[in-house]
């Protein structure tokens, strides 16, 4: 492997942890914002308003604002058919959060299912994030 192939895995792999770090966290950040605010069944204006003030809720905006640039970043260095479903294990670290911080139940059904990403991720993440003589 040459080196500029050695860097670009190397700063695809740190874009990967980012994005997927960023969106744990970020959607971490603004479910227990928003259920700190309250329903936002009302649909009113101001309930919105007044959730982007809650400072939970903005840092998950935010985190979620760097998920989506370091995402559009590994789109342009690796394939879509690796990058998709390498960073969804950040579903899996999700419905974790979820379950330990949020006390969120999980049924059988849904740890099957986080069970079927989990192994699909490990089979992906087996592969070279773009083709062999593609331009990455």
């Amino acid at each position: 492997m040459n080196v500029r192939a050695a860097r670009l895995r190397l700063k695809t792999r740190t874009f990967t942890a980012l994005a997927i770090l960023s969106s744990v966290f970020g959607n971490f950040s603004l479910s227990w914002g928003v259920r700190q605010v309250g329903s936002l069944v009302s649909l009113s204006p101001l309930t919105y308003v007044r959730a982007m003030f809650n400072p939970w809720v903005a840092l998950g905006v935010s985190l979620l604002i760097v998920w989506l640039f370091s995402y559009m970043t590994l789109l342009s260095w690796a394939d879509l058919s690796y990058v998709l479903p390498v960073t969804s294990i950040g579903y899996v670290l999700s419905a974790l959060a979820g379950k330990m911080f949020l006390h969120e139940d999980i049924s059988h059904w849904r740890w099957a299912g986080i069970l079927c990403i989990v192994a699909g991720v490990a089979l992906v993440a087996r592969t070279a994030p773009y083709r062999s003589g593609a331009t990455p």
